[in-house]
């Protein structure tokens, strides 16, 4: 599989377009589908898979408005993190088209509602930090947790380069309801029982800086820049898509947004 990014007409967004179905579709928290291990958007035989990685490096590095066309049902996953998506976009350039978006800024506490042992809210702040904490209880993980104004800079040398992980132990299993079908040791951090068993990591807690980068990845769904303080615990791409809708169009928004999923992972 292959993705393409294209200009768009000025105020368009970003959107995915898959040429294998002819179907484009916008990158919004409406489209949300399976959220499960990784994000989905649109309907089911005409979706796009694993857009979290590529979103969160357009968001990162500030691209607003483009086209990625694509030719099957999932982004490549490249080397399971974003740096490769940010380096190539700013390789290429970015070029203002005289249309600002509005940031959407917070003016009170937002709460996503969560299960037990997970939690997530956005609270008013002058510009946008991610604040994310894990508890794995693995030896190779354990707590961990990163706070981080983003810009293009910090974003490039604290999140990009994160790498998404999965342990072995799940592997057979996840194979088996359709997901993880391209995972292997070039682009994933694999986690046996005890240790990582591919290699160095490129952060002591690159576990937790790759959950901040899905995050952002997920909040590009608000479908304009945000402004707010993002905290979150043990949340994961269903919580992190239910907040984007909160934003766009409130409670309505994230229900679909949970009803989609629950659909999709039927």
């Amino acid at each position: 599989m292959t993705a393409t990014l294209h200009p768009a007409e000025p105020g368009q967004g970003l959107l995915f377009y898959r040429s294998d179905v002819d179907a484009l579709i916008p990158a919004v928290a409406e489209e949300a589908g399976r959220l499960d291990y990784a994000t989905s958007l649109g309907p089911k035989g005409r979706e796009v898979g694993t857009v979290e990685h590529l979103l969160s490096a357009a968001y990162g590095v500030g691209l607003d408005n483009a086209v990625v066309a694509v030719d099957g049902p999932e982004v490549p996953i490249l080397d399971g993190s974003s740096l490769l998506w940010a380096e190539r976009i700013l390789a290429v350039g970015l070029v203002s088209q005289g249309a600002p978006v509005e940031p959407l800024t917070v003016d009170r506490t937002i709460t996503v509602p969560a299960p037990a042992g997970k939690h997530l809210e956005i609270r008013p702040a002058r510009e946008l930090r991610i604040s994310y904490s894990i508890d794995f209880p693995h030896p190779a993980v354990g707590n961990q947790s990163i706070s981080l104004v983003i810009d293009p800079q910090a974003y490039l040398e604290h999140l990009a380069p994160a790498r998404t992980f999965g342990f072995l132990a799940e592997y057979d299993w996840l194979r088996s309801k359709g997901l993880a079908q391209g995972a292997d040791e070039t682009n994933c951090i694999v986690i046996g029982e005890e240790r990582v068993e591919n290699g160095a990591l490129r952060f002591a807690d690159e576990f937790v800086r790759h959950k901040a980068l899905d995050l952002l990845g997920d909040l590009a769904l608000v479908g304009r820049p945000v402004v707010g303080h993002v905290i979150a615990h043990r949340a994961g791409h269903a919580l992190h898509a239910a907040l984007a809708a909160r934003l766009r169009h409130g409670v309505e928004a994230e229900e679909h947004v949970a009803t989609q999923s629950a659909v999709a992972a039927s």
